[in-house]
C-alpha cells in the first residue's frame, strides 16, 4: 500500500504529459457513460410513465376479444375497436353492488391525427395516472354545453389552440375524403396540463356530443368508411336543434371501473365474463399493461445494445490509447526498472492510469448527464409531463457505471501486462 501514493503521483504527472491524447480518450469514455446512464434513466422514467398511463382503475370492461386490442384503444387511444358494448352493460356496471364507479368511454373520431374521447365530465375527477394524480385543466374549464371540447397539451401545443377556439371534428379517421361534421364545429373550454400520457395527444367531449354529432349519419362511426359515405343525404340536423333529441349514448367502447375493494376484482371478473346479456370482458390495466411493455420494449432493447456497442468503442479507444503510448514510453518504464521498480509496479502504474482515465469519464459523464436534465428538465415538463431526476443514480446506473469501470479494468490489463513482459534491456537498448 505505502507504494501505491508514488507510483499514483507518477501516473497523474505521466498522463498530464500525454494530455492531448488522453483527453481525447477520456472525451470518447465520458461520451460513452453519458449516452449509457442517460438511456438507462430515460428507459426506466419512460417505463414508469408507461405503466402508470392509468392507475386507480381495477378492470377496463369492453366486449369480448383480445386484451391487449381493448388496453390500447381504451386507455392508449390507438387502433380500431371492432365492435362496441351496450349502454345496457356500462349502467349494469354503474349499479353493481362491488363497484365505486365507472367511466364510459367511446372512440372512434379525431381531429388532424388526434384521438377523441367522448366520456363523462367527472372524468377529470376519476381518472387517475402516475402516483395516484388527477388530470389538472390549467387553462379554461371542463366541457359544459353540448359542443364543448377539452384539449390534451400535445394537441393545444401543436395545433395552436385556446381556449375559445373552435375546431371541427372528423368521423373516423382523418384521412377519409369528406368525413368532416362541419356543421356541428366544438368550442374549445380548457387544456390539460401535460401528463406524459396519452391524455396529452386526446381531445375530450361529453358522451351526449359523440351522439349528436352521428344523429344525421349513416351507421355508427366506422374508421375505414369509403368515400361518399357520410351524413344522410338530404338530411342535416343544425347543431342548434340536437339537444332535441334523445342523446342517451347506445354504445361505448368501454368502461372503466373503479371497485370498492381491489380483493373482489377476480371475483367481478368472473361476474363481467357470466353476464348473458352480452360477451364482455374484464382486463387488469396492469397484467396487460406488462404485456403491452413487451412488445413495445423490444426497439428500447435494441437502441440500449447499440449504446453498449458505443461504450465498448469508448473502451477501444483506451487500449488503443495505452498500447499506442507503450512505445514511447519505453524508455520511461525501463529507467523506472532501472531505479528499483518492479515489474508489479510497472503493473500496477498502467492499471492506475486506465482506471483513473475510466473512472473520470464516468464523473464527466455522469456530471454532464446531470446538468443536461437540469437545464431540459423544465422544457420536457412542460411539453412531454415528465422530467428524469437531475444527478439521480439508481440501482441500474450504478451497475452500469459498475460494468463501464470494470471494462475500463480489463482494456487496462492489455497494455498493462505488455508492459510487464517487456524486459529492462528492452526500453534502454538504442532501437535504429
Amino acid at each position: 500500500m505505502p507504494m501505491l501514493t508514488p507510483l499514483l503521483r507518477i501516473a497523474i504527472a505521466s498522463a498530464w504529459n500525454r494530455r492531448g491524447a488522453l483527453l481525447l480518450t477520456l472525451a470518447s469514455i465520458t461520451l460513452a457513460s453519458l449516452l449509457l446512464l442517460g438511456v438507462s434513466q430515460v428507459r426506466q422514467d419512460v417505463r414508469e410513465r408507461f405503466s402508470a398511463s392509468v392507475s386507480g382503475t381495477d378492470l377496463i370492461v369492453g366486449p369480448r376479444g383480445s386484451s391487449l386490442s381493448l388496453m390500447l384503444y381504451a386507455v392508449f387511444h390507438m387502433g380500431e375497436a371492432s365492435q362496441n358494448m351496450s349502454w345496457a352493460s356500462a349502467q349494469w356496471l354503474e349499479k353493481h353492488p362491488a363497484v365505486r364507479w365507472t367511466l364510459p368511454v367511446s372512440l372512434g373520431d379525431s381531429h388532424k391525427g388526434f384521438p377523441v374521447l367522448a366520456t363523462e365530465a367527472r372524468y377529470f375527477e376519476l381518472f387517475r395516472y402516475g402516483d395516484d394524480a388527477t388530470l389538472r385543466i390549467t387553462q379554461g374549464a371542463p366541457f359544459k354545453g353540448l359542443f364543448d371540447v377539452v384539449l390534451g397539451a400535445q394537441v393545444a401545443r401543436e395545433l395552436g389552440y385556446q381556449p375559445g377556439s373552435r375546431l371541427i371534428l372528423t368521423h373516423g379517421s382523418d384521412a377519409i375524403e369528406g368525413a368532416d361534421h362541419a356543421d356541428k364545429p366544438f368550442t374549445v373550454t380548457g387544456i390539460l396540463a401535460p401528463t406524459g400520457t396519452p391524455a396529452d395527444r386526446t381531445l375530450f367531449i361529453s358522451l351526449q356530443a359523440m351522439e349528436a354529432i352521428h344523429l344525421d349519419w349513416q351507421g355508427a362511426p366506422i374508421a375505414g368508411m369509403g368515400a361518399g359515405q357520410g351524413a344522410t343525404p338530404g338530411f342535416r340536423i343544425p347543431a342548434e336543434f340536437a339537444q332535441k333529441f334523445d342523446l342517451q349514448p347506445k354504445a361505448v367502447t368501454g368502461v372503466l371501473v373503479g371497485l370498492k375493494s381491489r380483493a373482489q376484482v377476480f371475483a367481478m371478473q368472473r361476474d363481467i365474463a357470466a353476464r348473458k346479456d352480452e360477451a364482455l370482458m374484464g382486463v387488469l390495466p396492469g397484467v396487460a399493461l406488462d404485456e403491452l411493455w413487451e412488445l413495445a420494449g423490444i426497439g428500447e432493447r435494441a437502441l440500449f445494445f447499440v449504446l453498449a456497442a458505443v461504450a465498448i468503442v469508448g473502451l477501444a479507444g483506451l487500449v488503443a490509447s495505452l498500447l499506442a503510448s507503450l512505445d514511447a514510453r519505453r524508455r520511461e518504464l525501463a529507467i523506472l526498472r532501472s531505479v528499483g521498480a518492479s515489474a508489479r509496479a510497472i503493473l500496477a502504474l498502467l492499471l492506475i492510469e486506465g482506471l483513473l482515465t475510466t473512472a473520470l469519464g464516468i464523473v464527466a459523464g455522469w456530471l454532464l448527464l446531470g446538468l443536461g436534465w437540469t437545464l431540459a428538465g423544465p422544457w420536457l415538463l412542460s411539453h412531454y409531463g415528465f422530467a428524469p431526476a437531475a444527478f439521480g443514480f439508481s440501482a441500474e446506473s450504478s451497475a452500469l457505471a459498475a460494468l463501464i469501470f470494470g471494462a475500463g479494468l480489463v482494456a487496462s490489463l492489455i497494455p498493462a501486462v505488455r508492459a510487464y513482459l517487456l524486459s529492462l534491456a528492452d526500453g534502454l537498448n538504442p532501437r535504429l
